[in-house]
């Protein structure tokens, strides 16, 4: 059983540089045929600075963190066990190419299901800009399969 004493644990903090060739290939590979997302001059006439973040990246540019794998070396979760519950973003601000966001990462809740043939782990991460004004909340729940 995962230890629950871990609930309010925060991992370490990140900073990743957002980079126009990451967000075209998100677009392309995701499906966004607005040109906002891959041409600059479209998305200055649609009035962005320049290539702006594409809804979900976000859960990209997190596992660029140096220790990707931090919550489950701390609890102890054998990646074979692992799948994905559940992904929720709120969005506060626009994001970027250019620009450098922080990422706080906080264990919020753990839980056990079905008589603990199930545990579920709840992150949320707070994204911000270089001047410390909130950008996004991350809300990721891993699933662990006992048994």
């Amino acid at each position: 059983m995962l230890d629950t004493r871990h609930i309010g644990t925060d991992l370490p903090a990140f900073d990743v540089a957002v980079e126009k060739g990451r967000l075209r290939f998100f677009a392309k590979a995701t499906g966004q045929d607005d040109p906002v997302y891959t041409d600059e001059a479209a998305a200055r006439a649609a009035g962005h600075r320049t290539l702006p973040v594409p809804p979900t990246f976000f859960f990209c540019l997190e596992m660029d963190g140096p220790r990707p794998a931090a919550m489950r070396e701390l609890l102890g979760i054998d990646i074979a066990r692992v799948l994905h519950g559940e992904q929720a973003f709120v969005y506060h601000a626009m994001a970027y190419a250019g620009d450098v966001l922080r990422f706080e990462p906080r264990i919020v809740d753990i839980y056990a299901r079905k008589g603990g043939a199930l545990e579920f782990v709840l992150r949320e991460t707070r994204v911000t800009d270089a001047a410390g004004g909130l950008v996004a909340e991350l809300r990721t729940t891993t699933v662990v399969r006992n048994g």
